[in-house]
């Protein structure tokens, strides 16, 4: 019988983590609101490089960290909020959202494989915005097709370029961590 070797969480994937969890803050405050409640922000790219510099585990940690931190009070989320009530509100279900997104981000540079590159990334998108048309939908009292109008559709082109770009810098994340000789063995590149 062949004994599984079970990786050790290192100093080295805590830190990255809890950096991660940071950036993922910062640049949730880079927001200009909207007239729906829901900001354009930088999360999605945060998020998004988060996933493909840590790879589908620590990257889940990382957004895993920053809602938890978020939840318990701390002015994380966009505008310097915090607390169950923004994660329950109108906005949450986009944050509940990045809980799919960062892993599947993830996933899709794990591989060097490029229709797996472009899909997992996109279905994290799709399954973030439909979290967050679900949740404004239900809390709002409006159709999903009047929702999406609202807090979906006027903010995909930004995401989508916010996604390339997060691929873009995390390659040169991953070059830079190389040659510096820190490895994220998890990241897969």
């Amino acid at each position: 019988m062949v004994k599984k070797e079970k990786k050790k969480i290192t100093t080295k994937s805590i830190v990255m983590t809890g950096m991660f969890a940071a950036v993922l803050a910062v640049l949730s405050q880079i927001a200009i609101p909207m007239p729906s409640g829901v900001p354009v922000t930088l999360q999605t790219f945060a998020v998004a490089l988060t996933g493909f510099v840590l790879g589908m585990k620590l990257g889940t940690a990382a957004t895993a960290v920053y809602v938890m931190i978020g939840a318990v009070g701390a002015p994380v989320f966009a505008g310097f909020s915090g607390g169950l009530g923004i994660l329950l509100g109108k906005t949450g279900g986009f944050i509940f959202g990045f809980l799919f997104m960062a892993p599947l981000c993830g996933l899709g540079v794990k591989k060097k494989n490029l229709v797996r590159t472009v899909l997992m990334p996109a279905a994290g998108l799709v399954i973030c915005h439909l979290l967050g048309i679900l949740q404004f939908s239900l809390l709002a009292q409006l159709g999903f097709a009047e929702s999406a109008l609202m807090v979906s559709v006027p903010y995909l082109i930004k995401d989508i370029v916010s996604v390339v770009m997060a691929y873009a810098a995390a390659a040169a994340l991953r070059r830079g961590l190389r040659a510096a000789n820190i490895s994220i063995t998890e990241a897969g590149a």
